[in-house]
């Protein structure tokens, strides 16, 4: 392992960043409503780039433009129906989540709303939603963490192993530690992190006289959003992951613990903006 000091430095701030502000979280935390929910008081743009990072995460530095530059532009279609996937869920969804689950004895997660929500007297809804986000969240959590390590690993030059036992050890300690608020906040400041990220890369990128001779060579194909394998089952199935933002997890409670219902909007107005941005520049590196 051979890591040049100031990109060392780089990655020391930065771990040291998560765990601060794990700790300020833990300062901050004074009951189980803010453990859990962050009191109900996130303001809406520490909630739409919350809900952008931890939504996109290492896929859209990693996963979207590797697709891109298997498949070609068309995969592009899967960025398109994220957009109106995640629009249609901030529009239908955020609100009514917000509103419900305070109304509804104040439930502090989803399997809790649905029981109340539903009189599930015998719990039954409540165990199954639990086990099915427990289980399914194990697999999504775990890819999360393995694609912060390749990238520690591609960035820093780490060891991989180390990366994901680093990476894994800080993510569980500040989670553990400050509760929502950490989550939050962290996630609200990756979020910056990667929007700043793919505004500057894809500028250093077609600024090299390199990328338009690349440009050049390519098969015409790769750079079309529809050609001869483009099918109409093909460009549904892409734009139909957009359809998963309804009932995940991660973002829900994010619309759950925003301080009003009134600052839905304004967050949606971000997060959209964000996300758009971030997808574009994604697409472009």
């Amino acid at each position: 392992m051979d890591i040049e000091l100031p990109i060392l430095v780089t990655f020391i701030g930065y771990l040291a960043l998560m765990m601060g502000i794990g700790l300020w979280a833990y300062k901050a935390t004074d009951s189980v409503d803010d453990y859990i929910l962050g009191g109900r008081s996130m303001g809406p743009g520490v909630t739409a780039l919350s809900v952008g990072a931890s939504d996109m995460s290492g896929w859209l530095l990693l996963g979207l433009p590797g697709a891109v530059y298997l498949g070609g532009l068309g995969e592009a279609w899967i960025g398109i129906g994220l957009v109106f996937g995640a629009w249609l869920n901030w529009l239908f969804v955020a609100k009514r989540l917000r509103i419900y689950t305070e109304f509804t004895d104040n439930a502090l997660t989803l399997p809790d709303f649905f029981e109340k929500r539903f009189e599930d007297s015998k719990g039954l809804l409540k165990l199954v939603s639990a086990v099915t986000i427990l289980v399914f969240f194990t697999f999504y959590a775990s890819a999360g963490m393995v694609g912060g390590a390749i990238l520690f690993e591609k960035v820093f030059g780490l060891d991989y192993t180390l990366a994901l036992i680093i990476g894994s050890t800080i993510i569980v300690a500040y989670t553990f530690v400050g509760g929502f608020f950490a989550v939050s906040w962290t996630d609200f400041f990756q979020g910056c992190l990667m929007l700043v990220a793919l505004l500057i890369v894809p500028v250093a990128i077609f600024s090299q006289p390199e990328t338009q001779i690349g440009l050049d060579n390519i098969d015409p194909a790769m750079l079309s959003m529809f050609n001869e394998s483009t099918t109409v089952i093909g460009l549904v199935s892409l734009l139909a992951w957009g359809l998963g933002y309804f009932g995940q997890p991660h973002i829900l409670s994010r619309f759950m613990a925003i301080k009003s219902a009134k600052d839905i909007p304004l967050s949606r107005r971000i997060a959209m903006s964000w996300m758009v941005i971030a997808l574009i520049g994604a697409l472009a590196t």
